[in-house]
């Protein structure tokens, strides 16, 4: 799904607000959120999932081309990790979870 795609379901779901509004709204949500991994912080929506920064540390790779050793920088990394809910809507129940004893 696009940022499109999120405008237009707003839009079907509340028809009373304007596709500008929604536009700014989601524009603001998404910036907001970007500032916030750009600081470092972690994200979280509950029910949902995180998002977060890591640092990966310097280290010494190798071009697979050449096989020559090659210094690689340290690097900050993005990551999300979905939520309880998200993972149980995606995967369904895990064996043994949410049955009842017999």
């Amino acid at each position: 799904m696009t940022k499109h795609g999120i405008i237009d379901e707003l839009l079907i779901r509340h028809p009373g607000i304007s596709y500008r509004d929604l536009e700014t709204l989601v524009s603001v949500m998404f910036d907001g959120m970007t500032r916030e991994l750009m600081a470092g912080r972690r994200i979280q929506l509950r029910g949902f999932g995180s998002f977060g920064v890591k640092l990966r540390r310097a280290r010494r790779g190798r071009n697979p081309k050449t096989g020559a050793p090659v210094d690689v920088a340290a690097q900050r990394i993005l990551f999300f990790r979905a939520g309880k809910e998200l993972r149980v809507a995606v995967n369904g129940p895990a064996s043994g979870e949410n049955q009842s004893p017999t």
